[in-house]
């Protein structure tokens, strides 16, 4: 699974995660049935609060759907669009921001729809997949678009396919795509009860 973007862990986690990207280069070989599947079930198998779910998906393949696949693609912002219109397959993740139970506000819900697409990163990397998550929607336009109900909200979407090769990507995209990947260190993101700044005896 080693490519150019591979984790260098400070610590051993597992291989799923160090191999885990978001390209933006991308080949149009359209994604199998099974597998599209199969990374959205093991999104409906994260946690939740009050398990609760309070994701879900407005999804296309290029493919399959091509007028859909557009209509999402027009739900991105610009710049997002411009890499994006390779992929073989589109998602928006939205989310309900009341709970179920007893239509207080969810101040978990984007929270669990983070973890539901882990999970799904975790399924399609195992697979073979890449999976790149946005923030850069249009959430109105979403909605208008797919006549999101009240109560619900378009946060996020998702490009699934396959990387392309650096070499036949343009040189900016290439450079994004084989640029070593970086993390924080530990000591800067545990904080010990001591005080806030104060790394926490267990990131070392």
């Amino acid at each position: 699974m080693s490519h150019p973007k591979h984790a260098a862990p400070d610590h051993a986690i597992h291989e799923l995660i160090a191999a885990r990207w978001s390209p933006y280069g991308w080949i149009e070989k359209p994604v199998p049935h099974a597998d599209v599947t199969a990374v959205f079930e093991a999104a409906r198998w994260a946690p939740s609060s009050y398990n609760e779910q309070p994701w879900s998906w407005i999804v296309a393949a290029k493919d399959q759907d091509p007028d859909g696949f557009q209509k999402l693609l027009g739900c991105l912002v610009e710049g997002n669009q411009a890499w994006a219109q390779t992929v073989p397959v589109l998602a928006i993740g939205v989310i309900s921001t009341r709970f179920s139970r007893n239509d207080k506000p969810n101040k978990a819900a984007s929270h669990d729809l983070g973890l539901a697409a882990g999970n799904l990163c975790l399924e399609a990397t195992a697979r073979g997949i890449c999976v790149h998550q946005m923030i850069g929607i249009l959430p109105d336009a979403a909605r208008e678009a797919f006549s999101i109900p009240e109560g619900h909200e378009a946060f996020t979407a998702l490009a699934l396919g396959y990387a392309a090769d650096p070499a036949t990507l343009p040189e900016e995209t290439a450079k994004r795509d084989t640029a070593p990947r970086t993390r924080k260190p530990l000591s800067e993101l545990l904080h010990s009860p001591a005080g806030w700044g104060t790394p926490s005896p267990l990131a070392g």
